[in-house]
């Protein structure tokens, strides 16, 4: 898998990314199941979405090669980070899981998205794709591991944006990103 470049971002912060800062360091503060609070980000993150102030012309620059990770905002304790992925038509990911819990708005274009599950086989294990779904501007999903194994990708013709929100501190560890699967999938794919 190619990993995307954790490119510094500016560290200023628009208005609306600041208060949302602020929306997200309180509902990661009171400590909730981590469901829990992937669904109290995801509130807050919906009205931002689609916003022309949210994101700087720097932090909504792709990349030719992979698409492009920019770290927005890192907290201080570790408890969570906010990073914005840019997506050229084409690019995905592999197909993967993540170290904490997530929450993703589409921001810009549309993100194509199969899920799977994880199933024995044999003496090894093998996927099972479960759910492919599109999701357009303003779409906002969380998940908690583990049941979180997928692959996105940009199908559009046009660039797309999205944020992703992680209790993880992303600035740190590089990536969300736990493990990335190798394993034979029951649709090839």
């Amino acid at each position: 898998m190619t990993t995307p470049t954790a490119y510094p971002s500016s560290r200023l912060l628009t208005a609306r990314l600041s208060a949302f800062v602020d929306d997200v360091r309180e509902a990661v503060g009171r400590g909730l199941a981590p469901d829990v609070t992937a669904y109290l980000v995801g509130e807050r993150l919906a009205p931002h979405l689609g916003a022309a102030d949210l994101l700087t012309p720097e932090q909504r620059e792709g990349d030719p090669d992979h698409y492009r990770q920019h770290i927005l905002h890192a907290e201080p304790d570790g408890s969570f980070s906010i990073v914005a992925l840019v997506w050229l038509p084409g690019q995905r990911t592999a197909i993967h899981d993540h170290v904490s819990w997530c929450v993703t708005g589409v921001h810009e274009g549309e993100e194509h998205e199969r899920r799977y599950r994880l199933v024995p086989d044999g003496p090894g294990s093998r996927l099972i794709a479960v759910e492919d779904v599109v999701n357009p501007r303003g779409a906002v999903c969380g998940f908690a591991p583990p049941g979180d194994i997928h692959r996105v990708w940009n199908a559009c013709g046009t660039k797309a944006i999205s944020l992703h929100i992680y209790g993880a501190d992303i600035a740190r560890l590089g990536s969300s990103v736990r493990r990335v699967y190798e394993l034979p999938t029951a649709d090839g794919r």
